[in-house]
């Protein structure tokens, strides 16, 4: 699927953070930033998948920077965030993307299960941004955008933990906006519905399933993670600058 057209000058050199870049919707945010010729860096532990990536979009104008770290460890993800700031020079948008979708029904919990699912669905929006405050401060503000999922909203009963994690970004979105407005530092969520990435694909969903999906929709094709670039640049910009603690669904007009 084709880059969004629409260009956003003021997001060229601006510095851009992107956690779980390596592959699925986030490979897909580093590459449409890069568009843009943002300075781009992405966090990831998967670093065949992440090179493999940086090796892709070496002719950007700017080559992104891949950050290899666990965001379920907080000190090794406070060192990746102060090392992508240090590199940029600033950061002017946070995209917490990262997320493990797993499924396990509710009678299968596990303590170690459920906090597992929290430290990678959860805890990295809250300290991924306050590790990039203080660049963020540097470029006199910036945009932080979150992901959750509709998943929630649909009583959808295959993976309560994520579920639950995806609840707490909104819960985030709307506190952090009320602390850090102050600062001109903005932070949204994004809503997506059913994204048809590869993972998706190999683990969870298959064409009928896809396919039935589309009549919740209104629009009648399967989005892809391509489609989650025009929302996220157009947060991340300054069209959005009167934009703050808000969710933008993005399903195709399921909900």
């Amino acid at each position: 699927m084709p880059m969004p057209s629409a260009l956003f000058p003021d997001l060229e050199n601006a510095g851009v953070l992107i956690t779980g870049g390596a592959s699925g919707i986030g490979a897909a945010l580093v590459e449409g930033f890069a568009a843009q010729k943002a300075k781009v860096a992405f966090i990831d532990i998967d670093r065949p998948a992440a090179e493999a990536l940086v090796d892709r979009l070496a002719s950007a104008a700017h080559k992104p920077l891949f950050v290899h770290a666990d965001l379920s460890d907080i000190e090794a993800t406070r060192r990746a965030v102060t090392s992508a700031g240090e590199t940029l020079g600033d950061i002017r948008a946070v995209i917490n993307n990262a997320a493990w979708d797993d499924r396990r029904d509710f009678e299968d919990l596990t303590e170690d299960y459920w906090q597992k699912s929290h430290d990678i669905n959860l805890r990295p929006a809250v300290f991924v941004t306050q590790a990039a405050l203080p660049y963020m401060r540097k470029a006199g503000g910036g945009s932080v955008i979150n992901f959750s999922s509709i998943a929630y909203l649909l009583n959808m009963g295959e993976f309560p933990a994520y579920a639950t994690a995806k609840a707490g970004i909104i819960g985030v979105t709307k506190s952090l906006a009320g602390r850090l407005g102050r600062e001109n530092i903005r932070v949204n969520a994004v809503m997506p519905g059913m994204v048809l990435t590869e993972r998706q694909k190999q683990l969870w969903v298959s064409d009928d399933a896809a396919t039935a999906f589309l009549d919740r929709q209104a629009l009648k094709f399967s989005l892809v993670a391509e489609d989650m670039i025009g929302p996220c640049l157009y947060l991340a910009s300054d069209c959005s600058r009167a934009v703050s603690a808000q969710t933008m669904i993005v399903d195709g007009g399921c909900m």
